[in-house]
């Protein structure tokens, strides 16, 4: 049993889980490190960490401009690895990379697979590969008790809802709502119809992500869901820091905060709903 597995095993009873959404380097290692690091003791259930891309999209401009300015640090997916595996010795928050598969192809399949579960490494959702053509992948992954998160959406198909179920791991990824990721004023209708079409084909926990971005929406996913992505709310607030000219701690600090209040906020909230 994956650390994922045994986290959301945890998480059942309560149903809330908190998975935020970062992008490798930017603004720079370290501080993703101490990001990482700090989101773990914030509440994050399970951490998503974006592998910068030049053409990420699926993705929003606000991260979108966080990989431009990851980028501009010359670093790749060794550096990322080294940077999980500095991130085990203080935390066990399973920790997944989101990418897109050029960057995991121009590493090498099989000595990522390898390298991933050396650094500690949890699972990979890789946006761009579709289940169709990830039997290979999925197959090292396995060969390497990696979990392999696959994306759904409201456009999903039965057939294609079916063939997830079939090669996910971990957790399902819903995508709230068609388009690019981004933050937006309300949760989309289509996700409870979403989540309990996909309940029907397999028993992983399901996470909702794109545009869920206030504790009110957070709270509205774990009605249906079994976790709550927040991610373009956080790397704004990162981008607003650097805006700011904030210190690094200042930095820190400032998204930190961000992040207990979208999960602690929401379990207030939550408490409020089950003594009415």
């Amino acid at each position: 049993m994956t650390l994922i597995n045994e986290r959301f095993k945890s998480l059942r009873e309560k149903g809330r889980g908190f998975i935020p959404f970062i992008t490798a380097g930017d603004p720079d290692l370290d501080t993703t490190r101490r990001l990482v690091i700090g989101l773990a003791k914030a509440g994050a259930d399970v951490i998503e960490l974006g592998v910068p891309f030049s053409d990420p999209m699926a993705d929003g401009p606000v991260i979108q401009r966080a990989s431009d300015r990851a980028l501009k640090n010359n670093f790749g997916l060794a550096e990322i690895l080294n940077l999980v595996a500095d991130c085990r010795k203080e935390s066990d928050v399973p920790i997944i990379l989101f990418s897109y598969f050029n960057p995991l192809l121009q590493y090498g399949l099989e000595k990522l697979t390898a390298d991933m579960k050396s650094a500690g490494v949890e699972g990979v959702l890789v946006t761009d590969l579709i289940p169709e053509e990830a039997d290979e992948f999925v197959r090292l992954c396995r060969a390497n008790d990696l979990c392999n998160i696959f994306l759904i959406a409201p456009t999903s198909t039965d057939e294609r809802l079916q063939l997830v179920a079939r090669h996910a791991s971990g957790f399902v990824y819903a995508v709230s709502r068609t388009g690019v990721t981004g933050v937006q004023q309300s949760v989309s209708s289509a996700v409870a119809p979403l989540v309990s079409q996909m309940r029907r084909y397999t028993d992983l926990p399901i996470a909702v992500g794109f545009g869920i971005s206030t504790p009110e929406q957070v709270n509205e996913v774990w009605e249906v869901a079994d976790a709550a992505v927040v991610g373009s709310a956080i790397v704004r607030e990162i981008e607003s820091s650097i805006e700011r000219d904030l210190s690094q701690q200042e930095l820190i600090d400032s998204v930190i905060h961000l992040a207990k209040s979208l999960s602690a906020g929401s379990d207030k909230m939550a408490k409020t709903s089950q003594s009415d």
